[in-house]
């Protein structure tokens, strides 16, 4: 406000003087130059006025608890689905198992930071972002621009109001990770390493950045939080963006790359399932932060996504031993972990829309569907989805989306009155029932994971190549692929 004033000063002093024509041409010229040295300050503190109400405006629990749970879906690919994917393959294909959840970790966080996160949360249209945001500019770090110093940006009110942007980047980054990695059970055992990462690659911007941006970004055509009405999808974590795009797409890969070697001719059980149940309990540690994450704030909807998702894997983890011990007479640890995380990937869509009594229903259905879709589903058809990508994340991510619209209740999330008070009362009223939402979303993201899947597929079959070879299936991808092995013990 100082600065102001002097400027005003300064003007009033420098008309004075000029329209009389009493002082000299370079006398003006000083008054002139004083002038925009005064505007120039009044600029930086316009700027760093912005800046401090930015950085003050979020709140520091709600971002406390968006990076923790940001840490907590890291820790769901790297150590928990490198554990729990090493486990369940024959040993000497551990290590390449295991490799390919670390390489696409690193692979896709420095994808998401040149162009993916833009194109998925950017405000260019209705399917894809746009490129505003190149190498996180504006996102993790604003750069000085004509006399005006960098700042860190504050938050984006468009996503969330309490978070700074980069926080949310820095969150979605760990869903953008973790699908195409979930993918890779389905082809363990046969995929040459470089075909892998072409294919998480191409996967990430085919599939992954559309469908997101379609779900959960600013304009996205299925987005219920900006003005999607008889399209809209109510997925709070990602029953169709990460679940059911990775369940359909792992079956389209198994289809294409055919059945491992000596399938169905000799048994091939887990090496390991130790490692596979300290995975299994690392994903459901995680699980907290993939759901509650999702709430975007510490708050009591939080808290819903929390105990909605305890519930469903309780449910499940418990549904799928009890179907097992029925029929087959014994309940298994690998039924339990498995029923587990059927149970969490089946209330991630839901867990922010539905009530606890629901949230056991889910579960439930998701532990019984998975368990019959990997058992009799898959031995009908014959289909080589080494380890039930799509029996378990397919199955039970469809089930739970169109769960979500069976059992809506639409005060559950105090988001939905305020973004979208016509689609609340349309709701509300009985003129629209949230299931329609729901079927159309799982429709869309089998039509797009199933269809941009098979294209990639093709495409490097018939240029890289996809399938490792006969002898180096057998010998394992432990050795052909990185030239070591996790157990040192042969004769």
């Amino acid at each position: 406000m100082l600065a102001l004033k002097r400027l005003i000063s300064w003007m009033s002093v420098s008309l004075f003087l000029v329209l009389p024509g009493w002082v000299s041409g370079e006398e003006v010229q000083s008054q002139l130059e004083a002038i925009r040295a005064e505007l120039a300050e009044v600029k930086l503190q316009a700027v760093a006025a912005k800046l401090a109400v930015d950085q003050g405006a979020f709140n520091a629990g709600d971002n406390a608890w968006v990076i923790l749970s940001s840490l907590l879906v890291l820790g769901m690919t790297i150590p928990g689905l490198a554990l729990f994917y090493g486990g369940l393959v024959r040993r000497h294909n551990v290590l390449g198992t295991m490799m390919q959840s670390l390489a696409i970790c690193a692979m896709v966080t420095l994808l998401w930071m040149i162009c993916g996160f833009g194109l998925a949360f950017g405000d260019a249209g209705k399917i894809y972002g746009g490129f505003q945001h190149l190498f996180l500019n504006g996102v993790i770090w604003q750069p000085a621009v004509a006399g005006v110093p960098g700042f860190i940006p504050g938050p984006n009110a468009a996503y969330a109001a309490s978070i700074p942007f980069g926080t949310f980047c820095l969150f979605q980054l760990m869903f953008a990770i973790i699908t195409p990695a979930v993918i890779c059970g389905a082809y363990a055992e046969r995929m040459k390493f470089s075909a892998m990462l072409w294919f998480s690659a191409l996967w990430l911007f085919l599939v992954y950045v559309p469908l997101a941006h379609m779900v959960w970004g600013k304009q996205g055509m299925l987005n219920w939080a900006f003005g999607a009405h008889h399209l809209a999808v109510f997925d709070f974590a990602g029953g169709t963006v990460v679940e059911t795009a990775s369940g359909v797409s792992g079956l389209v890969c198994a289809l294409v790359l055919g059945h491992r070697r000596k399938y169905l001719q000799m048994p091939m059980p887990p090496h390991n399932l130790a490692l596979a149940f300290m995975g299994a309990a690392l994903l459901w540690v995680g699980w907290f932060g993939f759901n509650a994450g999702s709430a975007l704030s510490a708050g009591g909807l939080a808290t819903l996504a929390c105990m909605n998702t305890q519930i469903a894997a309780a449910a499940a983890t418990l549904t799928w031993p009890a179907v097992e011990w029925v029929i087959r007479g014994k309940p298994t640890v690998l039924g339990a972990i498995s029923g587990a995380v059927a149970g969490l990937v089946g209330i991630t869509p839901a867990c922010g829309f539905v009530t606890p009594g629901s949230a056991l229903i889910i579960g439930v259905g998701a532990g019984g569907l998975c368990f019959f879709a990997c058992t009799w589903l898959k031995m009908r058809l014959k289909y080589d989805d080494s380890l039930d990508v799509f029996g378990v994340h397919g199955v039970a991510g469809i089930w739970g989306t169109i769960a979500t619209g069976l059992f809506f209740e639409v005060d559950a999330h105090p988001g939905l009155k305020l973004a979208n008070p016509e689609l609340y009362r349309a709701i509300s009223a009985g003129d629209l029932h949230p299931v329609w939402g729901q079927l159309a979303g799982v429709g869309i993201a089998v039509a797009l994971a199933g269809g941009g899947t098979l294209l990639i597929m093709l495409v490097l079959k018939y240029t890289l190549g996809v399938r490792l070879s006969a002898e180096d299936e057998s010998e394992g991808m432990d050795l052909t692929q990185h030239g070591e092995e996790a157990y040192n013990d042969r004769e």
